[in-house]
């Protein structure tokens, strides 16, 4: 039975935080966790189902919970433009956006790679990210603490022979996401000169939720990283200035 939590208040009391890919195990322990510390949570996510499924978990889990969700097809970048706009002139302010929108296509050896992997990942992984970081990125260089996280792969650091297309994918959501962070650097400074809007990227060797964990109780799932440590990180973006955190590869496995 899960015992319900209540977050009036908390450590991001005042945040507004938006989360992209919010259904999968991922998104669903991200709400949780942010809500749990007080945040303002948007959710969203192409199934409307699915969705609405992860935001009635966490209104269970936490009483009080500020979340919300929005249906988005995040290959339309006026469609998630749109969102960002309306999310800023609601709130009044926009203070994280995290890019938790996946997949995973591989081959056995190089020579088996497919294009159309390739062309699914690109979608997928890189426009999703590149749509969200643009749309989002003005109302992160007004937020007075602004911050922006994507989820990569260890594997885009070193590619396996059958991993080309989805370390390629990941490598290049990297590229992109240090582009926003030099933005950030030039673009955000407080009276101090530093700037207050930062984008990290954090690296995974996988990730295990605790259904994989239920159904597979024999397995180690070594080096892999628990959606609930994923979560709690992404709340401490927060507790670290942003001219230390940005552009920075924040490791949650071995290198």
């Amino acid at each position: 039975m899960t015992t319900a939590s209540t977050a009036p208040d908390g450590p991001l009391t005042g945040k507004v935080i938006a989360v992209a890919g919010a259904s999968g195990p991922a998104g669903q322990a991200v709400l949780r966790r942010l809500a749990s510390d007080g945040a303002t949570v948007i959710g969203a996510d192409i199934d409307a189902q699915r969705l609405e499924a992860a935001l009635d978990a966490v209104r269970i889990a936490v009483r009080g919970a500020r979340v919300s969700g929005q249906v988005i097809d995040l290959l339309d970048p006026q469609e998630v433009h749109d969102w960002a706009d309306h999310l800023e002139a609601e709130h009044g302010h926009v203070d994280g956006v995290f890019h938790l929108v996946g997949g995973w296509r591989g081959s056995k050896t190089f020579f088996d790679s497919r294009i159309d992997d390739w062309d699914f990942l690109h979608d997928t992984v890189v426009r999703t990210l590149q749509h969200t970081s643009l749309a989002f990125q003005p109302a992160l260089v007004r937020s007075e603490s602004g911050r922006y996280a994507m989820i990569s792969a260890a594997a885009a650091h070193k590619p396996t022979a059958g991993g080309a297309a989805y370390a390629a994918a990941k490598a290049a959501t990297e590229a992109w996401t240090l582009a926003m962070a030099d933005s950030f650097r030039k673009e955000t400074t407080a009276e101090d000169g530093k700037p207050t809007a930062a984008a990290a990227i954090l690296v995974i060797k996988a990730l295990v939720s605790p259904e994989m964990r239920a159904e597979k109780p024999e397995a180690k799932f070594a080096g892999f990283t628990d959606t609930a440590d994923l979560a709690a990180h992404l709340a401490g973006l927060w507790d670290r200035p942003a001219e230390e955190l940005n552009g920075q590869h924040l490791w949650l496995t071995a290198p």
